[in-house]
Formats: structure tokens, sequence, C-alpha cells
């Protein structure tokens, strides 16, 4: 871990450095992070990644001129698909639609044409953009999952620093209730195959550089062996003071539930609070290449 974060990649990001906000567009303010830094060290190439999925982002803050100089606003919806070489990094996008501002564009369209261009330059790949009227957006609407909550478990926690070796206590001590989604047939039973939706609402990690906190609800969705929990709890709770990117936690989630549990089928997703008018949701599924809409009061 510590080769990753003091690479030098990382260095010369403008993230957790004093910089201007510029009101002119500027696409050079974008800056990539490769994928790979946090990939070598789960032992993923980027040829045979075990999961599927992808990265969606919302932005708030949207802001441009049109042709006479009437300001426009719009609810903007970013998808990057997880085998792009790189992650863009939030800050420089933050930077980068600011420069939006005080800019005058002929269309919505026109709009719409540059940020894919420029966000495709720079993960490296097609980025899909949709911009939708602040009272008209699907990513407002609120949903209703149906996934268990672990979040009431009575335990006592141990670590707030990042312990994967956690999920490998698979003690049904202190369990919730078995959710509906988790009722089994007799074949299913026999093999000891469930399939269950859990949430935790108490995933919290921190900036690479800034250190400051990231506050997440999880989803978690499997068919395979029983996962615990109590231990996964416990192993959630871990990232309390761990630092990492959100897409990158998500990845690691995903990779440490697989060694530690046999599962036919695993998608974990993350709906991260907003800051600076952007959330960032990473999804990586073992089957599923769309993450759905899920949003939550926290969003």
């Amino acid at each position: 871990m510590t080769n990753y974060q003091n690479s030098k990649e990382l260095k010369k990001l403008t993230l957790g450095k004093s910089t201007a906000y510029t009101t002119q567009y500027n696409a050079n303010l974008l800056q990539a992070v490769p994928r790979s830094l946090n990939r070598d060290s789960l032992s993923l190439s980027a040829n045979t990644l075990p999961f599927l999925g992808e990265d969606v982002w919302y932005g708030y803050e949207l802001s441009w001129l049109n042709s006479k100089g009437k300001p426009m606003v719009a609810v903007a919806e970013f998808r990057f698909c997880c085998t792009s070489p790189n992650l863009v990094e939030s800050k420089s996008f933050k930077l980068y639609l600011n420069s939006f501002n005080q800019t005058k564009f002929d269309s919505i369209e026109q709009v719409q044409t540059t940020l894919r261009e420029d966000l495709s330059n720079c993960s490296g790949t097609s980025a899909k953009v949709s911009l939708f009227a602040v009272d008209a957006c699907a990513a407002l609407t609120i949903a209703s999952p149906k996934s268990l909550c672990i979040d009431d478990i009575d335990i006592n926690i141990e670590h707030y620093k990042f312990k994967p070796d956690l999920l490998a206590d698979k003690s049904e001590q202190n369990q919730s209730p078995v959710s509906k989604t988790a009722a089994r047939s007799e074949q299913e039973l026999e093999l000891d195959i469930i399939e269950e939706s859990l949430v935790s609402h108490l995933l919290k990690s921190n900036c690479l550089i800034t250190n400051q906190p990231d506050w997440a609800s999880i989803y978690i969705d499997y068919k395979g062996e029983k996962i615990s929990h109590s231990a996964l709890l416990k192993y959630l709770i871990s990232f309390r003071q761990h630092n990492e990117f959100h897409e990158q936690c998500v990845e690691r989630i995903f990779c440490d539930l697989q060694k530690y549990y046999q599962l036919e089928q695993l998608t974990v997703f993350a709906r991260y609070t907003r800051r600076g008018g952007l959330d960032i949701n990473p999804f990586r599924s073992t089957h599923l290449k769309q993450a759905p809409n899920l949003r939550t009061l926290r969003q």
C-alpha cells in the first residue's frame, strides 16, 4: 500500500494543494489516476478482471451561459466503465465543471458533447453523459431498496483500521434475522447456497490524499455461501481509518468477499454522500454491467 500511496502519478495531482477556481472552460483541468495503481496491490490484471461494472457520478452544480448570456443549469449523470484505464480524480472534476460557469455554449447538446469528449479523453475510454432538468431527473428519485440492513447487530468493535481477515470469522453469533431474500429451496439447502441482499450505512473511509472523510451506504447482493453478517459489519467498519479512493474501496471489498466466501454471484454497489456537488457510486458485479437507480436520503 505504501508504494501505491507514494506513486509519482498521485504526486502530480492538484488534490490536497491550494488551487484557484476558474470560470472559463478549460479541459486541461481534468486529471487522471491509473486504475492499475490500486489493482496491482489486489493482483488484478486489466485483461482478467473478476467483475463487470461502472462508476456512476452525479453532478449537481453544473451551470453555463447560453448564447445570450443567460445562466443555464442541469443535473449531470456520468458513467465510466470499470475497464477504463483511468479514473477521473474528483477534485479536478469539480474544478473542470466549475470552469463552465461563465462560458457560453450554443445549446445543451453542445455542453453534453463537450463533457463526453473531455471525460472520454481523461478516462481513456468512451464516457456516457446525460443532462437532466433539475426537476425531472431520475437520479433525484428516492428509492426504497429491499435490502436487509445489518447495522443494528450488537457487536463489539476493536478495529478501525482496515483488517480483511475479519471476514474469516464465519460464525453466526449476533447474526441478523434472515431476510426474505435469504429463503432457500430444498435443493439450495443441500448445496448450502442462499441469496441475500444486504446493506450497511456505516461505511466510512478517508480520501487517499487529503484524509477527508467519505461516507457511504454499501449494498451487497450475493448468491452462494452464507456471509456472516457480524463479520461483514466488523470488516466494513474497519475501513473507518482507511485511506483509499471510492472506486478502489469497492473493488477491495468485492475481491475480499470472493476470497473468503464461495460465491456464485456477487454485486457490490456503494452510494457515497456527495461532496462539492459530486457523488461517486462505484458498481462492481460478476454478472451485471449497469448500476441501478438507487438513491438514498444521503445522496
